[in-house]
């Protein structure tokens, strides 16, 4: 598949190959990226940490919980137990293949337990954090 796609006014085709046709979802949703990270010739590459939101998953006793989008290590946890935090808020920062990945709350709500601890190795689909 071709693309033509313009940054700062510079237009590329290039060629994509799909490899994995699916839904669209939090990990394959088109995103813009702001033409400040994008490298050009004479510009490195700039990186900064994304912030996912993961699903938020019904637990069977009627809360919700965040999973890990991703096998990583915790490196951070920004809540607490008892802490209301809002759609969109990091809770948690991940890192993996040495990159930095901020797990955002994807509801409203208050904090009820946390399951992980820094340092702490995480599998993908694992339970990070409990909402009431």
């Amino acid at each position: 598949m071709k693309l033509r796609i313009t940054v700062e006014g510079k237009t590329y085709e290039v060629d994509v190959e799909v490899l994995e046709e699916g839904p669209p979802g939090p990990l394959h949703q088109p995103t813009s990226v702001p033409s400040s990270t994008v490298a050009s010739p004479t510009s490195p590459v700039k990186s900064e940490p994304t912030a996912v939101s993961p699903p938020a998953a019904p637990e069977s006793g009627g809360g919700h919980v965040v999973k890990a989008p991703i096998v990583g290590t915790i490196v951070q946890i920004k809540v607490a137990p008892g802490d209301t935090v809002s759609v969109n808020q990091v809770v948690l920062v991940m890192e993996a293949m040495k990159m930095e990945t901020n797990v955002a709350s994807p509801i409203a709500g208050k904090v009820r337990t946390i399951r992980v601890s820094p340092g702490e190795a995480v599998k993908a689909g694992q339970v990070l954090m409990e909402f009431e």
